[in-house]
């Protein structure tokens, strides 16, 4: 008698690792989440077909902000990390991010503030050419982003502002030996670095959808006044965190990225889990 196994295993394991310490001044505020998401399929004499898969994410959240009087200043740390194996086929890499996000403002009326904003964006691992996977096209701090500028904030809450900032400087920092031979994520051929100038719009919004769902939304967009000011380049992700009981949650996570300068077309990810909490 054949037997026919089938093991499906999927476990999203989330840790949060929350804590909200605030020194004896009241002004700074710190909160850090970890999260550790895997997923495994399994097949043994399985009629219909499948590969033996193996992957798993890694990131960490960390928030450290400052209030005082008319001055609030806000900073976020993202870093990410994950790898998928597939019987028969080499490792991959499925996510990799270090973020940095920090926004000043000085009270000007109501809910507007004059505003000061950086954002810094690279990578930990070799990036691979999705069509070959063999030729290295990326590794850390290559490509590298940065943006800064002034600009005007709306925040009605934590939850809930937007940032514009009419004259956003960004440079994109890669290593020497992606520009050897052709331009490299918009560095041209020979250089190390290309600089723009232009707008940036950056909109955050957090809310509950219903009990025990809330629903995050970020989005950043750029236009670069000195080339091609109409292709804006669209950072969109959207979090979706159901909690189920006091120790399991549903979690749903989009990214969509339009930036011409990497790819002429859209890149999207998205991750889905269903998971074990612990909350400390």
């Amino acid at each position: 008698m054949k037997k026919v196994l089938f093991l499906m295993l999927f476990v999203s394991t989330t840790i949060l690792a929350q804590e909200t310490v605030t020194d004896s001044t009241k002004n700074w505020t710190r909160k850090g989440v970890f999260t550790f998401l895997a997923n495994q399929s399994s097949f043994s004499n399985w009629q219909a077909g499948g590969q033996n898969n193996f992957a798993g994410n890694i990131g960490i959240n960390y928030d450290f902000n400052y209030k005082n009087g008319d001055w609030q200043w806000d900073n976020k740390w993202i870093v990410a990390y994950g790898l998928t194996k597939i019987k028969g086929a080499d490792t991959q890499k499925t996510d990799d991010r270090i973020e940095l996000n920090s926004l000043l403002g000085k009270k000007a009326s109501g809910n507007w503030y004059y505003s000061a904003f950086l954002n810094f964006k690279t990578q930990m691992d070799t990036g691979l050419d999705p069509a070959t996977q063999t030729t290295k096209i990326s590794h850390f701090f290559s490509p590298a982003y940065f943006q800064f500028g002034p600009g005007m904030l709306w925040k009605k809450s934590d939850n809930l502002k937007v940032n514009i900032a009419p004259a956003t400087s960004k440079l994109i920092v890669v290593h020497s030996h992606f520009t050897e031979l052709a331009p490299s994520f918009g560095v041209e051929m020979g250089e190390t670095t290309r600089y723009e100038l232009g707008a940036a719009l950056n909109g955050y919004y957090k809310f509950k959808l219903m009990e025990n769902v809330s629903v995050e939304n970020i989005l950043n967009l750029y236009s670069n006044y000195l080339e091609e000011a109409e292709n804006v380049d669209i950072d969109y992700q959207l979090n979706i965190v159901m909690k189920i009981n006091k120790y399991l949650t549903s979690n749903f996570a989009f990214q969509t990225i339009y930036d011409d300068n990497a790819f002429r077309g859209f890149q999207t990810k998205q991750i889905i889990g269903l998971g074990v909490n612990y909350i400390f």
